[in-house]
């Protein structure tokens, strides 16, 4: 079976504007994931940074009306939502560090930042003033 590409209109004001203003934005996520749910004929819905960071660029209360997308059916039935224009990127995972490799950096990082204080200390050395003899002011004479 080969993969299915398809590009939505996405009507999302008739959705977010049946709850309050401070929840439209997430409502706005729902209602997308809803739409691709029924138009794709599949539950497994992965909305891409781009759309997401389109969704919420107004703030909680103020998405946008409606979002054009570009829908991809995989063999396994996922479907990846991208917004119209950009190429899927879904998530980024770094490869997990083992703690060996972590300690490792860890201990460059703490050398480094050695080197780096001993080279300021002899950058600009810390002249000490010299101390002033100190002299007794002499005491008020006492009123008789």
């Amino acid at each position: 079976m080969a993969k299915l590409e398809r590009t939505y209109n996405i009507p999302l004001r008739k959705e977010f504007l049946k709850v309050a203003n401070w929840k439209r934005t997430g409502k706005a996520v729902k209602a997308a994931r809803e739409f691709l749910i029924k138009h794709m004929k599949s539950d497994k819905i992965l909305l891409s940074e781009q759309l997401n960071i389109k969704l919420w660029e107004n703030g909680i209360r103020k998405p946008p009306h409606h979002v054009k997308v570009t829908a991809i059916k995989d063999d396994d039935g996922t479907v990846r939502a991208e917004l119209f224009g950009f190429p899927y990127g879904g998530k980024t995972e770094e490869p997990k560090k083992t703690k060996k490799e972590a300690n490792v950096k860890k201990e460059t990082a703490s050398a480094k930042e050695d080197t780096k204080i001993e080279e300021k200390k002899t950058e600009h050395p810390v002249e000490k003033k010299a101390e002033k003899p100190k002299v007794k002011k002499a005491s008020a004479k006492k009123k008789e």
